[in-house]
């Protein structure tokens, strides 16, 4: 519950509990608090029951944590045996590089089992490097759709 709160933290609630009740007021406002926060924790238990008992036997391994989307979405990735197969499937390292090689004008390495590429004449496709930055050409004057201001 109090997973965040530091030594001095916890110190400094301390001597301002002592400062506003008084020494002697402090002990019956800290039975109360505690009394207060059983009556809490036993209200959300009996909740959880009943929710669980309407709920049915079909979901009788319901956990509320699993109602947070962060639970949620570990569990499913971790349980699902279709995403296994995707993560195991995918390797982003070796994606990354290829996309860092194309982008440095390198040449990818080829994938294990694959031929190598024969070498081409200096004028064949081989010496044509791709274009990966788009340049946006503007069309021809005869090109361009009309104009219509009652469009616009």
């Amino acid at each position: 519950m109090f997973n965040d709160i530091g030594a001095l933290e916890l110190v400094t609630i301390v001597v301002l509990a002592i400062l506003i009740f008084g020494p002697e007021k402090l002990p019956k406002v800290i039975q109360d608090v505690s009394g207060v926060i059983r009556k809490i924790r036993a209200f959300s238990d009996s909740a959880k029951q009943d929710i669980r008992s309407e709920l049915g036997p079909e979901f009788k391994d319901f956990e509320f944590q699993d109602l947070n989307p962060k639970t949620f979405i570990r569990k499913q990735l971790t349980e699902n045996e279709d995403l296994k197969e995707i993560r195991t499937s995918f390797d982003l390292r070796k994606e990354l590089n290829d996309v860092t090689d194309a982008v440095n004008s390198k040449e990818p390495e080829s994938a294990p089992g694959a031929e190598p590429a024969a070498p081409e004449s200096a004028t064949g496709p081989a010496s044509v490097k791709p274009d990966l930055v788009k340049r946006v050409v503007p069309p021809a004057p005869e090109q361009r759709a009309p104009f219509d201001a009652d469009a616009t």
